[in-house]
């Protein structure tokens, strides 16, 4: 556990839970149970505007997504496992939602957020998200640019030592979140689960 964020990793388990932390090893999600219409993760202090540059070299700002839902996983494309599979099965439950709702679909917009810009230049993002969905959205920036925006949504991670080939792993939060139109959280996706299982809670929180 990163020690340099004790403030920030209280504040997560009083909003969400746990901040399951992963060393890139798969790790069993808790799915979202809603008792109410009421989101599961309505009033909770997660989230905020920030301003990073996507796969095309672009600069974007959460915001300019308002009206928008949007779907929001930190990771980074070196991740042998854990980042590709939850990828893959988000963006699967999402083709699935599309195939079935096209009209809300296409008011969601996913988002991947590198925790690794060392590495993570908008060309690797660029061919990285390509492989997942057409629309999904690769952002990464300076070191200090993603920690602030990794803090304001509860994301904790921390770099490995790296190998002798200078190789490394970080150990990072899984969470996938959807926030609302004006960028309000709702849910945590059950990234583990089916596509029918993502695609139905996509389905149970947007109008």
């Amino acid at each position: 556990m990163n020690k340099k964020h004790p403030s920030l990793l209280a504040t997560i388990l009083l909003a969400i839970g746990v901040a399951m932390l992963s060393a890139c090893n798969p790790q069993p999600a808790e799915t979202p149970i809603a008792t109410s219409e009421e989101p599961p993760l309505a009033g909770a202090r997660i989230g905020g505007d920030f301003t990073l540059t996507d796969q095309n070299g672009k600069k974007v700002s959460f915001s300019d997504f308002d009206g928008q839902y949007r779907i929001l996983y930190f990771g980074y494309s070196y991740c042998p496992d854990v980042c590709p599979v939850d990828l893959q099965q988000l963006m699967a439950g999402l083709r699935v939602f599309e195939k079935n709702n096209p009209e809300r679909a296409a008011k969601i917009q996913p988002i991947f957020i590198s925790i690794d810009p060392a590495r993570d230049t908008p060309g690797v993002l660029k061919d990285y998200v390509g492989a997942f969905h057409p629309r999904l959205i690769g952002l990464t920036g300076s070191e200090q640019e993603i920690k602030d925006a990794a803090d304001k949504y509860l994301i904790l991670y921390n770099k490995q030592e790296p190998n002798a080939e200078g190789g490394y792993l970080l150990d990072h939060s899984r969470q996938a979140y959807l926030f609302g139109p004006r960028g309000e959280p709702i849910a945590l996706l059950p990234y583990d689960g089916t596509p029918q299982d993502i695609a139905a809670e996509i389905d149970r929180w947007t109008k």
